[in-house]
Order: structure tokens, then sequence, then C-alpha cells
């Protein structure tokens, strides 16, 4: 969706909405630098002003960072997303992993009585592009596909606030992850996760949250590995 110039009252808060909704649709994605302020002023027909105000709001929000000598970045995609990565950033490690217990071995529980055959299916593509990732050697990618495998375990769940809450700790969590991963997928560190997505497709409750709970029991909270 384009930039466009607001209607000239009140204008702050329109801007903070145009921006807001180029990150939570996804055009801005988490990660990414937005535009420069001489191009949000050119884009959005507005003063520099009105446009600093609008990204110190989102700032302020969560949504946004600003790093000195290189930009503003997007951090959060939505202002629950912000807080709990604000949270996260002074929490131990052992908090973290507690709350991710928390959300994960519930999912997998209601996901072994609620999938559908589409959910078994999408399941079973996310730990096939998981190995893939491991197999790859790359660290980044394989702490993606491994995130993508546990929000697709959510979404078996069907409990759409679950899910929600989930959302707004994952782009921690990937945070989380990929600081524990490193550079570095070591072999000692793989678990396997094919016992979890059986146990949910065997509709066996009680082995799918065992399973989702015994690989945040390890040493290393699940590090790389997931």
């Amino acid at each position: 969706m384009p930039l466009v110039s607001p209607a000239r009252h009140p204008l702050v808060p329109q801007i903070i909405e145009q921006l807001r909704s180029q990150i939570t649709n996804g055009e801005w994605p988490v990660g990414t630098r937005i535009p420069t302020e001489p191009q949000l002023v050119a884009a959005l027909g507005v003063g520099r002003n009105t446009v600093r105000e609008a990204v110190r709001a989102l700032e302020h929000a969560g949504l946004l960072e600003c790093r000195q000598g290189s930009g503003t970045y997007v951090i959060a995609t939505d202002e629950l997303a912000g807080a709990v990565a604000r949270r996260l950033q002074g929490a131990e490690q052992a908090e973290a992993i507690e709350v991710r217990r928390a959300f994960e071995v519930e999912a997998a529980r209601l996901a072994a009585r609620r999938r559908t055959p589409d959910d078994l299916a999408d399941l079973r593509r996310a730990l096939g592009t998981r190995e893939e990732g491991w197999r790859s050697g790359d660290a980044a990618r394989f702490v993606e596909a491994d995130a993508r495998l546990h929000v697709a375990i959510v979404a078996a769940a069907h409990n759409g606030m679950l899910a929600a809450l989930y959302a707004s700790f994952g782009d921690a969590l990937r945070a989380s992850l990929a600081g524990q991963v490193g550079d570095a997928l070591l072999p000692a560190d793989y678990v396997d996760h094919t016992r979890l997505i059986e146990a949910i497709g065997a509709g066996d409750a009680a082995r799918a949250a065992h399973e989702a709970g015994a690989f945040l029991e390890t040493p290393g909270g699940e590090l790389g590995c997931r």
C-alpha cells in the first residue's frame, strides 16, 4: 500500500496510523529499515516535524528503533510484540525458556486434540523444511525454519488468543534463539522434532505435551537443539 498525503487535520495521528499500517501489513517487515525522513516527507506531503513526531511515537510504542548512523528499523509488528521484546532484552534466558514452555507445551497438547488433516500436512512440511535448514548448515535459515514449525504447532491448536500471544512473543523468540545458536550448527546440539509431530498426528495429547516439554528441559534449553 503506497503512502499517501493525509487530510490536513490532525496530521500526526494520521501519519502514525499510516506508518503503523505499513508495519502491520508486512510491507515493512521486522528487521528492515524504513524510508529516511526526507523520503517520508516527500511521500506523505507533510513537514519534517510531523514525520519526526510520528516516528518517535512508534519508537516509544516499541515498533521502531533508531540506530545512530544507520537509520530507523522495524523491530516489532505491534505494541504487544514491542513490549515483549523490550521485556526480554533484560530477561534471564531461563525466564524466556519458562515462557516458551508455557506456550509450547499447551499448544502441543491442544494441537494433538484439534489438528485437522490440513494442519498435519502443514506440520509435516514445516518439519521437512526444518530438517533441510539443519542440513544446510546455515544457522539463520535453521532458526527461521524452527520457529515456523512451532508457529505451525500453535496454529494447529486452534486457539486464537494463544496464537496472538505467541505471535507477539515470536519476534523476541527468533532474536533470542539466534543469539543462542550463534553462527554454527553443532551436531551435538541437534534434537529431532519428529516424535513431537508424530504424537500430534496420532492425537496423543499427553505424549505431545511431554515431547514439547522435554525439548525445553535440556541443559541448553533447546538452543540449537530445536
